[in-house]
């Protein structure tokens, strides 16, 4: 493991608890409010943010911290598959099909352009927000012992 490899997974690891925080908070902002047939644009922005933050989470811990799991490990950096695989074998995860989920509701959020079928997403994603914060938490606490081996070094 090299210093700056360590920074950068540090670095990732801040931007990861960050985007934790503002998803934790719309979280519970939404589930206050609950799934309808029709929101209003108060309760509709609720809802876009934490699909927003969803989103940005997903994308900090895969691509970004998972990522920099393995560039810390002096691993090659691989496929998506190969990230998510190595974290499985590392007991962060508790299966691939777990991420590949949590990357396809993902890009529905991306994706979703039909207001009739909001309310299904919005379900999905308040669903889905514990076992992103749970893998989360997971891949931090990690991240701190990977760093922390590194500081004894």
């Amino acid at each position: 493991m090299n210093r700056n490899s360590i920074s950068v997974l540090k670095e990732n690891k801040d931007y990861l608890i960050s985007s934790l925080a503002w998803l934790a908070r719309s979280y519970n902002q939404c589930k206050n409010i609950g799934i309808k047939e029709e929101y209003t644009a108060v309760e509709y922005d609720s809802y876009e943010n934490l699909t927003s933050r969803f989103a940005r989470t997903t994308d900090l811990l895969v691509n970004k911290v998972m990522r920099s799991i393995d560039v810390a490990e002096l691993l090659e950096p691989g496929s998506l598959i190969d990230t998510v695989n190595r974290a499985a074998s590392r007991g962060i995860i508790n299966s691939t099909e777990q991420i590949r989920y949590l990357k396809d509701l993902r890009n529905e959020i991306a994706h979703e352009y039909e207001p009739e079928t909001l309310a299904e997403l919005f379900t999905a994603v308040l669903e889905s927000v514990p076992v992103l914060i749970q893998l989360s938490e997971r891949t931090i606490e990690y991240c701190e012992q990977l760093i922390a081996d590194q500081s004894r070094d």
